[in-house]
């Protein structure tokens, strides 16, 4: 498995998918990259040399794209400062609430998990 940036990639994926199991880079930055540091996006991950590896890792560092450690850094310190300001947004992420003004009456389980249901307890 090639490895890029910490992450291993798949083998078999053409790389311009397989760049984009490296967090932070997504089907645009891609296409950028791989058009920068002159690769086939149709070649496949296992095909790439060491050479080339090092030029796509060397053409993100370059560019200042923030991937894997540092954006997911970034973006807890967004989600933290957010809850530490006690707003609104930061409230919702705290209690696991849709954050986007989704309705919450008969919808959004995904974000507040499993329904628990609350019964009455009887006494003896």
């Amino acid at each position: 498995m090639p490895r890029l940036l910490g992450v291993d990639i798949p083998n078999n994926k053409k790389i311009e998918y397989a760049l984009r199991y490296v967090y932070g880079v997504g089907p645009t930055r891609a296409k950028l990259v791989l058009e920068a540091a002159g690769i086939d996006p149709n070649v496949r991950a296992h095909e790439l040399s060491e050479e080339e590896l090092s030029r796509i890792a060397s053409i993100i560092a370059d560019k200042g794209l923030k991937v894997e450690g540092d954006l997911r850094r970034e973006v807890t310190g967004n989600l933290k400062r957010l809850q530490a300001i006690k707003c609104y947004r930061g409230l919702r992420h705290f209690r696991g609430l849709p954050v986007r003004g989704q309705k919450t009456q008969s919808n959004a389980r995904t974000r507040k998990g499993a329904r628990k249901t609350v019964g009455a307890v009887r006494s003896k």
